[in-house]
Formats: C-alpha cells, sequence, structure tokens
C-alpha cells in the first residue's frame, strides 16, 4: 500500500486532480465527502453539532444547514474550535480505518484533505502532492465558476492555511494555473513519482 497525501487550497482544483488519480488506478480517501456522510442526521457528530449549536443549524428538512453552521461559527473563534473539537476527531478516525482497510494490499491510496498537516501524523503518508495556484487564480475561479463575491472568496482562502506553508509540506507539485492538458500531463508525471514510492504498511 502507498498512501499519498493530496491537499491544496480552495478553488486550485484539488478535486480534479482527485478524479484523475482515480481514473489511473488510486482509491480516495476524501476528507470532505466523510465530514458530509458524518454530519448526516442521526449521526453522533450532527447530534452533537445540534446540542451544542442549537436548531438554527438545522434546516426545514432536517438536514445540516451548512450555511447557518458557517454563520454561526466563523465570527467566533471559540464556536469554530467547538466545531472542530467535535468534527476532527471522528473524521480523522474514520480516515485512519478507510485507509487501513488497504494494508497489506498493492493500493495506492489518495487521501484527500485541506488540512493535511491534521492527519499526516495519524495516517502516515509515503508522499505529499500539493496542486498549487497563484492566490489572484484562486479567487477568480471561486467568483467565476461558484459565485461568491469576491471579498468572501479572499475571505475563505484567508481562513486556510498559506499557500507558502502548504508548498513547504510538498513532495511534488502540480501547478494548475495552466490549461486541461498541462494538468493532465502533471497527474500523469505524479502518477509515476507515486509508483517510484516505498511501499508503506
Amino acid at each position: 500500500m502507498k498512501v499519498v497525501g493530496l491537499t491544496g487550497g480552495i478553488g486550485s482544483g484539488k478535486s480534479t486532480v482527485a478524479a484523475l488519480l482515480v481514473a489511473r488506478g488510486a482509491h480516495l480517501v476524501d476528507a470532505d465527502l466523510i465530514v458530509r456522510e458524518l454530519q448526516e442526521p442521526g449521526q453522533p457528530v450532527f447530534e452533537a453539532m445540534v446540542e451544542r449549536f442549537g436548531a438554527e443549524i438545522v434546516g426545514p428538512d432536517g438536514t445540516l444547514d451548512r450555511q447557518g453552521v458557517a454563520n454561526v461559527v466563523f465570527s467566533d473563534p471559540e464556536a469554530l474550535a467547538a466545531l472542530n473539537a467535535i468534527v476532527h476527531p471522528a473524521v480523522g478516525a474514520e480516515m485512519v480505518r478507510r485507509v487501513k482497510e488497504h494494508e497489506g494490499t498493492d493500493d495506492v491510496v489518495v487521501v484527500d484533505i485541506p488540512l493535511l498537516n491534521v492527519a499526516t501524523s495519524a495516517i502516515g503518508m509515503d508522499g505529499v502532492l500539493v496542486v498549487d495556484v497563484p492566490v489572484e487564480t484562486q479567487v477568480a475561479r471561486l467568483v467565476e465558476f461558484r459565485g461568491f463575491p469576491e471579498a468572501d472568496a479572499r475571505a475563505r482562502i484567508g481562513r486556510q492555511i498559506t499557500r507558502e506553508e502548504r508548498l513547504a509540506g510538498a513532495d511534488f507539485v502540480i501547478d494548475n494555473a495552466g490549461d486541461q492538458a498541462s494538468l493532465v500531463a502533471q497527474v500523469d508525471a505524479a502518477w509515476q513519482w507515486i509508483a517510484t514510492l516505498p511501499d508503506g504498511p
């Protein structure tokens, strides 16, 4: 088994790279997807969040109102810390469980996570792949493709770790500021790099 961490800022195209790696045979462990699964009604994480933050974070259909959660926590550091204390340990444990399902195989497991440093020690990465774009490119994509107001886009980017911090932890960098052909060629190169990594457990 080879475990590769995949990270990149919002709007970097990390999800596109993840899909291209899966198309080449990788098995994906997606932190954002796990968060959504654990925040489904009836799940312990969901119940703990409602207990902590109240019914205002529950939508009319009984599911989590993600914008309602954002409204509560992003302007309140104490509330954000409380949310992270509920969500992060559960997500980390589930990610570790899903990676361990591949132990003893020849599988390539790509762990897609925004904050790679949170999970790196628990999971044990054989390499870290960073999808990199300039901040201004992130802003432009969030405004154009996701409809974010520019101020909101910049605020979201500002809440993530910096581009420099992300690159400092990279073993392989994909520059996604170019076109699709350039991206595919770099993913091919990344896949070849992954093949050279020593197997983990």
